[in-house]
C-alpha cells in the first residue's frame, strides 16, 4: 500500500527517496522483519533529522497506510500528501485534533501511526520519557498492535553515514516505562550487531564512496 496521495504525493514520496540515496551510504534493515497487522503503532526514538524519512521507507517496505505527527508541518505542508499530519508546537487544541483524526483514521480505516514519542529530536545518548499521547492513542484503539522500532546512525569508517533499522515484535499495551525499555532493547542489539552489516537487509541503497563510485582501475588499460 502507497504512503504516496496522488501525482503530488508521488513526487515528494521521489524527493524522499532521493534525500536518502544521496546522504546515506545505506540504510540496513534487521532480517526477519515481523509481519505486522493494522491498524499499528510504529514508535521510534529519535535521534535524527532523517527519521522521517527512513520510517518512510520502512512502512513502504512494511506495506502499511501510516499517518505521521509533524511539528514543523507547516514549514512544508505539502507533507500530508505522505502521510504527514500537524502537530504544532504550543497548540495543545490543534494537537488534540490531530489525535482525534488519527484516531478516527485508525479505527475506521485501519490506518496506522508512526510515532517518535519523545517528543523532540535530540542526540543520541539516553531515551528521553516518553509522552502520553502513546497511551491515549493505543487505549482509544482496539486491537491495536504496538510496534517498537530502534534507528542507529554511524558516520565512521565510509563517505557517508549508514543507517541501521531495527523492527521488535508487536505487543499490546502495558506503560509507557515498558514501551521505552523495549526500544532500548531494539538499540542495544544493534549497538551488538552494527559490525555485522552484511547479515542486514538492505532497505534502501544509498551512495557508495568516491573509491567505490570512481575506482580508476576499472579503466581499461590500452
Amino acid at each position: 500500500m502507497s504512503q504516496e496521495v496522488g501525482w503530488i504525493g508521488q513526487l515528494i514520496g521521489g524527493m524522499i527517496r532521493r534525500s536518502v540515496r544521496s546522504r546515506f551510504r545505506n540504510v540496513y534493515l534487521a532480517p526477519n522483519c515481523p509481519a505486522i497487522t493494522p491498524p499499528a503503532i510504529l514508535y521510534a526514538n529519535h535521534n535524527g533529522w532523517m527519521d522521517g524519512y527512513l520510517m518512510f521507507h520502512l512502512v513502504q517496505k512494511l506495506g502499511l497506510k501510516c499517518v505521521d505527527w509533524i511539528e514543523e508541518f507547516d514549514a512544508f505542508p505539502l507533507f500530508s500528501r505522505v502521510g504527514g499530519m500537524r502537530f504544532a508546537k504550543g497548540e495543545p487544541h490543534g494537537r488534540a485534533q490531530t489525535i482525534r483524526k488519527t484516531i478516527r483514521l485508525m479505527k475506521d480505516q485501519r490506518q496506522s501511526l508512526v510515532i517518535f514519542p519523545e517528543g523532540i529530536l535530540h542526540r543520541p545518548g539516553s531515551l528521553l520519557p516518553f509522552g502520553r499521547a502513546l497511551e491515549l492513542v493505543a487505549r482509544a484503539v482496539p486491537n491495536v498492535s504496538l510496534v517498537p522500532i530502534g534507528i542507529r546512525y554511524e558516520m565512521s569508517i565510509h563517505e557517508r553515514p549508514e543507517v541501521w533499522i531495527q523492527v521488535g515484535q508487536p505487543h499490546t499495551f502495558q506503560s509507557l516505562e515498558d514501551c521505552q525499555g523495549r526500544v532500548q532493547d531494539q538499540l542495544n542489539q544493534l549497538d551488538q550487531s552494527l559490525s555485522q552489516s552484511d547479515a542486514f537487509d538492505v532497505l534502501q541503497a544509498g551512495t557508495g564512496d568516491v573509491n567505490e563510485r570512481m575506482d580508476m582501475r576499472r579503466v581499461p588499460r590500452r
